[in-house]
């Protein structure tokens, strides 16, 4: 199962460059993954079967099953489970999956340019739900889970100019996401009660569970409300029918066969174990038939078809989980039938509608006459979908729906009594609003309309509902075939006892409920047809959309107050409200817990210690009197610099080192900044602001009392004492320091180089967002590069002609040298010292900076420092030949550096994975090259790290650089670019 799940993303990966190649057809193409899936999963049936479900994974006579470990230390594994509940599942996910594929060859146009993208979510939308399905660890289906959910978003806002699109998609996104929050909570109570996060042994321990009482009841009653909002029950129904801006294969297999069948699928995996919880029967039971008869009553007042199936779908999941929550294995029997049957004639009837909205342009019933003559095989395939939804004899629909009534009949008197009539009613509306979409679709109307100019369609276009409606014959008349697979999931609750799925059954109870339903039905069609003049409904009470909308309104309007009061626009504001809040906690903490203090004081240990923490001193001090931002960044650089020297005594060579770089940078990218700054700070012990002062005084206080506290409160052996040998003999590796950064704390760090990527498109937006200086400056304030130091204005058809000569003297040079300071710098910028040096140094730095990254792991070094010191060289270059050197240095752009580093690192984690061992597992590869060598696994996410920090370094200078001397010059980088462009293809010339 876990070659079908991998296989599916991967298809996902691959469908944009299919669908450029193929265009439409590459539907039919995409289709075939989820249908050898398919076939697959049918040879599986047998071992199915075969195996207990009640059993643990990897007990003997389990269900088949995968098991590898992930996350150890939490307790999360990729284990996936196969037993009858998921295969059913699974059946209508591949199944149907490869059906609405194929049809999508035909309803989409052959120019499309979305198709790609769009072809891509569907398929990873099967596989998040096959993952879902199978997966036997809660956490890793929560993950599945809340993915379908971002899918969903995306397919329904498709038309992304619709404004219905997007805000139905973000409707459903809201729900569905606060749904599954609240279940995680759920799911977290009953994994931490049970002492384990693998489905099957909480199901395995369900009655010590349930033992517990007010907490399971609380824990499973969080876990139904992800459920009801998933499947759109009340209160969460109305997202459903918003969801129909989506285009309809989308409504045919996420809201019909796939989707909403996850909060199904999770009753009915609860049921066995937590039927008995004080909460359960109100919340599935009573919320389930409440939304039948809501959902069918609502079906009745619509005209569009594809919103008389939504409601439909919402009426019909209600009936479903009504059934499952039954508790009884007879229910389980039933219901279960009843999922399948539904997703065979719920997914034709949406399909149908897409053919009928695809040749007609209209899915309004007022508009629509005649189909049937115009339309025959659709019309007939239509007819059997909504006869099966209507629980017609001889179709599954009513195979299933006969198994409901007579599980509903088994159920102890009382509440049962009133399910059951709940459940006739909710049937009777069924087979209404069942009429009123055939009629409405297929009928010929009383009042004449003008004749539809309309095709009827092609066969390769009805196959995917030719195949559904056999299949809903077919198992209306055997369906034994079936039958195995449900029964053995209600052998988990005892089995169905005499129950069984068949085409008749004789004149019995159930036979009779059918019948009521079926007449009640058609008078309910009558008297809506009576009552249809198309005035808007009449409502006594607030309906849930208008609440959650009122919701949302004030949740807008207290977000603006909060923003309005928070968000000022000023940093030390901001700096200062973040420092408090770092300042109160901890102290807080500390100051009511036993805090021990130490006896023994060491003040130095070496006598340079104490002249380095005096200039570390003298430098803060100046920093906050000086009278210039120039000074002041100055002495702030002088404190890190001071920190190396520290580093350096105290033996730690690889934090001297980054420390040393990291600070260089800083401080380049601080002086690049204050070109857009005024030069001068306010000084003086009178204009201190005292508030600010206390509130830096008390953080230094407290950083410092916490930092002895911590130190005087250690009793045990540090853990740090066991990484030199765990360095080298599970890292490989000498250097601590690096072994710990890229193996043993790899998390960390793949955590710190996403920060780092999100610090550099912040720095980038913030500067490219606000262009905010003139076009016109000073003859001498204008940044030398653009224009010759004699010209008076900046944007001027002479100045851009200079600009466009300078380009072409750039880039017809840049083959012979590649410093050309001369060509883009006027006089008043250019060291010929520092051109020298910089001819002389740069190859060597970026040598350097290989080098610290190979030898990383056994010397000083590593990923961060080599990406570091490449960015000095690049830093250097900017500085010696400009921003227009800068341009020709970075051939590839900084977004691509970060993005591969960042791939690249999570590459190195999923390859061992994929080899059956844990995430970032490191290896060491011995090889012969004049002498004896090792290569180290980790040194590729360490290439990573390396990339990310030098993409990291080229934005910083790209933004900070660059893009203020564009801005300084009243041009902008984008028409320098241009620029030389156009230099080098002739254009203009």
């Amino acid at each position: 199962m876990l070659v079908i799940l991998v296989a599916l993303f991967a298809t996902a990966v691959l469908c944009p460059l299919i669908f450029r190649v193929l265009k439409r057809n590459a539907f039919y193409v995409v289709a075939v993954v989820p249908a050898v899936g398919f076939v697959w999963l049918l040879t599986r049936m047998p071992a199915v079967l075969a195996a207990d479900n009640s059993l643990a994974s990897g007990a003997p006579n389990a269900p088949p099953s995968v098991q590898m470990e992930w996350i150890p230390g939490l307790n999360i594994a990729l284990n996936f489970r196969l037993d009858s509940l998921a295969a059913t599942i699974l059946l209508l996910i591949l199944g149907v999956g490869a059906l609405v594929l194929f049809y999508c060859a035909r309803y989409f146009k052959n120019d499309d340019p979305q198709i790609g993208g769009f072809a891509a979510k569907m398929v990873a939308f099967a596989g998040a739900m096959t993952g879902l399905v199978t997966a036997d660890d809660v956490i890793i289906m929560f993950i599945f889970w809340e993915i379908t959910s971002v899918l969903s978003y995306l397919l329904i806002g498709f038309s992304q100019a619709l404004i219905t699109a997007r805000r139905s998609a973000m409707n459903a996104l809201i729900i569905t996401t606060l749904g599954g929050l609240v279940m995680l909570a759920g799911i977290l109570m009953l994994g931490s009660a049970a002492d384990s996060y693998q489905l099957s042994e909480i199901m395995a321990s369900a009655d010590e569970l349930v033992a517990l009482g007010s907490f399971t009841d609380i824990a499973v009653a969080l876990i139904i409300v992800g459920a009801i909002s998933k499947s759109a029950l009340v209160p969460f129904h109305f997202w459903l029918p918003g969801a129909m801006a989506a285009p309809t294969p989308v409504s045919a297999y996420l809201h019909a066969a796939a989707m909403v069948k996850a909060g199904v699928y999770l009753i009915a995996r609860m049921a066995p174990g937590f039927a008995e919880t004080t909460l359960w029967v109100p919340m599935t039971v009573g919320i389930g038939i409440l939304t039948m008869l809501v959902g069918g009553y609502r079906a009745l007042k619509q005209y569009d078809l594809k919103l008389i199936l939504a409601f439909g779908t919402v009426s019909q999941l209600g009936f479903i989980i009504a059934v499952f929550g039954f508790g009884t294995a007879e229910a389980a029997f039933a219901a279960l039938a009843m999922t399948l049957a539904h997703g065979l004639f719920k997914a034709t009837l949406f399909l149908s509608v897409g053919i009928i909205d695809h040749n007609t342009g209209t899915r309004d019933i007022r508009k629509l006459t005649g189909l049937r003559r115009a339309m025959p095989i659709l019309a007939t395939t239509a007819g059997i979908a909504a006869a099966s939804m209507a629980g017609v004899p001889l179709l599954f629909g009513f195979v299933a729906k006969e198994a409901v009534y007579e599980a509903a009949l088994h159920l102890d008197a009382g509440w049962g009594i009133y399910a059951l009539v709940g459940l006739v009613l909710g049937a009777a509306l069924t087979m209404a609003y069942s009429l009123r979409f055939l009629i409405g679709a297929f009928g010929v109307k009383k009042k004449k309309l003008p004749p539809l100019e309309c095709k009827a369609p092609t066969l390769i276009f009805l196959a995917p509902l030719l195949v559904l409606s056999a299949m809903t014959l077919f198992l209306g008349v055997y369906p034994q075939l079936v039958e195995p697979l449900v029964i053995h999931w209600s052998a988990a609750q005892g089995g169905p006892g005499n129950m069984h799925l068949l085409p008749f059954a004789g004149f019995n109870t159930a036979l009779g409920l059918s019948a009521i339903s079926v007449t009640v039905g058609l008078c309910f069609f009558w008297l809506r047809h009576r009552t249809d003049t198309g005035a808007p409904l009449r409502r006594m009470l607030t309906s849930a959309e208008e609440l959650y909308r009122m919701s949302v309104n004030v949740l807008d309007k207290v977000a603006i107050w909060i923003t309005g009061r928070t968000q000022r626009g000023s940093l030390s504001f901001y700096l200062g409200v973040i420092l408090v809040v770092v300042l109160v906690i901890p102290l807080a903490i500390a100051l009511t817990v036993y805090t021990p203090w130490p006896t023994n004081w060491i003040i130095a240990d070496h006598p340079a210690q104490l002249l380095i923490g005096a200039v570390i001193i003298a430098g803060a001090v100046v920093a906050i009197t000086a009278p210039k931002r120039f000074m002041a960044v100055l002495m702030v650089s002088v404190t890190g610099y001071g920190m190396v020297a520290i580093f350096a005594l105290q033996g730690a060579p690889d934090l001297a080192l980054t420390q040393l770089l990291v600070e260089t940078i800083v401080l380049v990218s601080f002086v690049l900044a204050l070109r857009a700054l005024p030069k001068r700070l306010w000084v003086g012990l009178t204009r201190i602001k005292w508030g600010r002062a206390i509130l830096a005084i008390a953080l230094a206080v407290m950083v410092v009392y916490i930092a002895i506290a911590m130190m005087a409160a250690r009793t045990e052996a540090r853990i740090s004492l066991a990484w030199p040998e765990m360095a080298y003999t599970e890292g490989y590796g000498k250097n601590i320091v690096n072994v710990a950064l890229v193996d043993m704390r790899v998390w960390d760090t793949f955590g710190e180089i996403t920060v780092l990527a999100a610090a550099a498109t912040g720095v980038a937006s913030l500067i490219f967002a606000g262009r905010s200086f003139g076009s016109r400056v000073r003859a001498h304030e204008v940044a030398p590069g653009t224009i010759d130091s004699g010209s008076e204005a900046i944007g001027t058809k002479e100045s851009k002609e200079t600009e466009l000569r300078i380009a072409r003297r750039f880039a017809s040079s840049s083959n012979q040298d590649w410093l050309m300071a001369g060509s883009t710098l006027v006089a008043e910028r250019r060291s010929i010292i520092f051109e020298v040096v910089t001819r002389l140094i740069f190859h060597t730095v970026l040598i350097m900076s290989v080098y610290a990254l190979l030898t990383g792991h056994n010397t000083p070094g590593g990923g961060f420092a080599g990406g570091l010191i490449a960015g000095l060289a690049l830093t250097i270059r900017y500085l010696a030949g400009g921003r227009v050197e800068l341009s020709e240095s970075m051939r590839i752009a900084p977004g691509m550096l970060i993005g591969g580093g960042i791939a690249l690192a999570g590459l190195a984690g999923v390859v061992p994975l994929l080899l059956g061992d844990e995430i970032f597992t490191t290896y060491a590869v011995e090889f012969w090259f004049f002498g004896d060598h090792k290569f180290v696994t980790s040194t590729i996410f360490d290439i990573g790290v390396y990339l990310v920090v030098l993409g990291l370094v080229q934005d910083v200078l790209r933004s900070l650089g660059s893009e203020i001397d564009s801005l300084s010059e009243g041009r902008s980088p984008v028409d320098r670019h241009d620029a030389i462009q156009a230099s080098r293809t002739g254009v203009g010339r």
